[in-house]
């Protein structure tokens, strides 16, 4: 009978387990307030196929014809995805500099977040799916180049943008905004901030999390995948973010198979940039030479 309630209180124990893990990887749906209209940008509402059948929203911001020479009528192209719990609004704020530099946009919501459909769950190689297949889609666009095509992400779709970069090379650039070192760091925090203990209960919730994700978090971690992205990149990172420290952005920098990779802090906590407003041009500056060179 001892037995019996052992087993019995095992099974309760992992389903706990398995309840709790599930919230984690569920985000906050967060609908989007503003628009680019709110910017002063025209754009079109669009839908994208991605994984297991599901479908992205984005905005598609057709280029401005005046902020560069186009090639045979095709344009340069920046696809941009936001953090967890964010949606295409997060990055709206880059929206205008990009778009007076001449490149056409487009602002995607990850699976699980905004207008996007609903999946089992997320994941940062899942943002990395959705953002693959955004590429995929403005590269059949007539009027993309689909030579000159450039990703920014912000935290876990910085991560995101550094694991596509790392698989693929057919980026001209990607701007890393927030991005952390490693999954298991950012979750030893959270278990910190809950009072999880780590041993047993913190590192076997991440076992079962690589279990459910279908990766070992040594595989997509940006402080490893740095080392296969060859395309121009620029990490950026708030001295004052306190959710991913800016130690992690140096390790990461410290990580890079060349000088390719560039590392710029700017004033700022993780989803404040007070400086950003200043920093722009050399963001926008970066995006367009490396898209000039392809």
């Amino acid at each position: 009978m001892l037995w019996l309630l052992g087993l019995v209180a095992a099974i309760g124990l992992l389903a706990g387990l398995r309840w709790t893990i599930h919230r984690s990887l569920a985000p906050q749906r967060v609908i989007e307030v503003r628009t680019p209209v709110d910017v002063g940008l025209r754009h079109q509402d669009v839908t994208i196929p991605t994984e297991n059948g599901k479908s992205l929203f984005g905005w598609f911001i057709p280029a401005n014809p005046q902020g560069r020479e186009g090639r045979e009528g095709r344009w340069p192209a920046v696809v941009l995805i936001h953090g967890w719990g964010g949606n295409a609004e997060t990055l709206l704020p880059l929206a205008a500099p990009l778009h007076e530099a001449g490149f056409a946009l487009l602002f995607i919501d990850a699976r699980c977040h905004g207008r996007s459909d609903e999946d089992s769950f997320a994941s940062m190689p899942r943002f990395a799916e959705d953002l693959g297949h955004a590429i995929d889609w403005l590269k059949r666009r007539d009027d993309v180049d689909p030579l000159a095509i450039a990703a920014i992400g912000h935290s876990v779709g910085a991560g995101a943008v550094l694991l596509s970069a790392a698989r693929r090379n057919d980026l001209a650039a990607v701007v890393s905004i927030a991005a952390f070192t490693h999954p298991v760091a950012m979750m030893r925090r959270w278990f910190a901030a809950k009072g999880i203990p780590y041993r047993p209960i913190g590192w076997l919730m991440l076992r079962y999390v690589e279990w459910v994700i279908g990766h070992r978090f040594d595989d997509i971690a940006p402080v490893n995948t740095i080392r296969q992205v060859a395309c121009p990149t620029l990490l950026i990172h708030g001295a004052e973010d306190t959710t991913v420290p800016v130690s992690e952005a140096h390790a990461i920098h410290a990580g890079r198979a060349g000088d390719h990779v560039r590392l710029k802090v700017v004033a700022g906590s993780h989803d404040d940039y007070a400086d950003l407003d200043r920093e722009l041009p050399v963001l926008v500056g970066f995006v367009a030479a490396m898209v000039e060179k392809r």
